[in-house]
C-alpha cells in the first residue's frame, strides 16, 4: 500500500555509482526511524535553472521510497 508522505529528511550517507560517480542517498532518517538503502535509480528534471533530483531506492527492509532533493533539502515523497 501506498503512502504519501512529503516529509523533510536527513542524508546522514550517500554512494556513489557508476562511470560518472553519481551520488546517491545510502542513510536517511525521518520521524525518529533510520532507513538504510540498498540501491536505487536517479532521475534529473531541470526547468530552467532550477534543477531536480528524483530517487526511487530499495531499502534493505524490503520497501520502496520516493525521494526528491532540490538543493541541499531532501523530501521522502512517499514509500510502497
Amino acid at each position: 500500500m501506498a503512502q504519501f508522505m512529503n516529509t523533510e529528511v536527513d542524508v546522514n550517507a550517500y554512494y556513489f555509482a557508476g562511470k560518472e560517480m553519481k551520488s546517491f542517498p545510502r542513510r536517511i532518517s525521518y520521524g525518529g526511524q533510520a532507513v538504510t538503502f540498498a540501491d536505487g535509480l536517479r532521475v534529473r528534471l531541470q526547468r530552467g535553472e532550477q534543477l531536480t533530483y528524483f530517487f526511487e531506492m530499495n531499502g534493505a527492509d524490503g520497501g520502496t521510497y520516493r525521494l526528491r532533493q532540490d538543493g541541499s533539502r531532501w523530501m521522502l515523497v512517499g514509500t510502497w
